[in-house]
């Protein structure tokens, strides 16, 4: 036999009141209700909780110190309802969002700093990974969205476009270009393209293969075996260059410069696209897919 928390809260109101009548008309019950189930609770604990009197209750010497730990309970058991309600609702829990790139600055970032500020009880936990790391993550529910550049389609996954961000060259301070706002595609046909070759140095090659093929150029790149942070560290010494995202704006590298990279047609942008499971079920996963929807005006089918 055990006791449940509603005897618990009204021997806890018995208590406050020094009353059976006046706690249980603060409980919206019969006072005969709220007896009797203090009655059951003493005989399930073995100890006698209350002396009573003509004039009200009083506790005993075992009630004064079961009040604090009851208390303790009631409280742990108000905020497990309550985050049990708000996980329903994908107001808490938790939410494994992936990337492949930079966010010291770009929407990204702007997306989960805002989303956090309107979701507190949410845990976001972030993921870097290379993007087949977050594919598999994604199949095998260790991950429940991630948000990374281009436009492929993947079987099992959904996929919605999420926004544009611009792509840059990170250039040396003391280079010919620095002085200018922009630079074009043209303009880089001398360069040596420093590249790491963990994601997503790759899918960046590809992006200058691409450009300068379209003017009859083959560019100079070098893959290294290096990280992204390493490559941007070491451009000021005049190296080479890079091309990186709008996400890499917001960190300041020594003697290195960053500027927009233009086609013919303006600004040189990357789509960044977000896949997740098309069978999950983390409520705090649909509620951030329409945040972000809202956020930009998107239209897109969220299941």
């Amino acid at each position: 036999m055990s006791f449940s928390i509603r005897q618990l809260r009204f021997a806890l109101a018995a208590a406050d009141h020094s009353s059976l009548h006046r706690a249980a008309r603060a409980l919206g019950v019969e006072e005969s209700t709220l007896s009797r189930n203090i009655l059951r609770l003493e005989r399930v604990i073995g100890v006698k909780l209350f002396i009573r009197s003509r004039t009200g209750v009083t506790t005993t010497v075992a009630g004064r110190q079961f009040m604090p730990q009851a208390r303790h309970l009631v409280a742990n058991s108000d905020r497990l309802v309550e985050t049990m309600r708000l996980a329903g609702q994908g107001r808490a829990g938790g939410l494994a969002v992936g990337f492949n790139g930079p966010i010291s600055a770009g929407n990204l970032r702007a997306t989960l700093f805002a989303w956090r500020d309107s979701n507190p009880q949410v845990d976001i936990e972030g993921i870097e990974a290379e993007r087949l790391a977050l594919l598999a993550g994604l199949d095998a529910g260790a991950v429940d969205l991630a948000i990374i550049p281009g436009e492929a389609s993947y079987q099992g996954l959904r996929r919605a476009a999420f926004w544009s961000e611009r792509l840059l060259v990170a250039l040396p301070a003391s280079h010919r270009l620095a002085e200018q706002e922009s630079v074009n595609w043209t303009d880089l046909r001398d360069e040596t393209f420093l590249l790491t070759v963990e994601d997503p140095g790759p899918e960046l090659r590809d992006l200058v293969l691409g450009h300068l093929a379209a003017f009859g150029m083959s560019p100079r790149i070098r893959m290294r075996c290096v990280s992204r942070e390493w490559i941007m560290s070491v451009l000021g010494g005049g190296i080479g260059v890079t091309i990186t995202y709008e996400g890499a704006s917001g960190a300041q590298y020594p003697d290195v410069v960053l500027r927009e990279v233009h086609d013919a047609h303006g600004r040189t942008l990357i789509g960044y696209s977000a896949y997740w499971r098309k069978a999950s079920d983390n409520p705090a996963l649909r509620r951030f897919l329409t945040f972000v929807r809202n956020r930009y005006s998107l239209a897109f089918e969220i299941d």
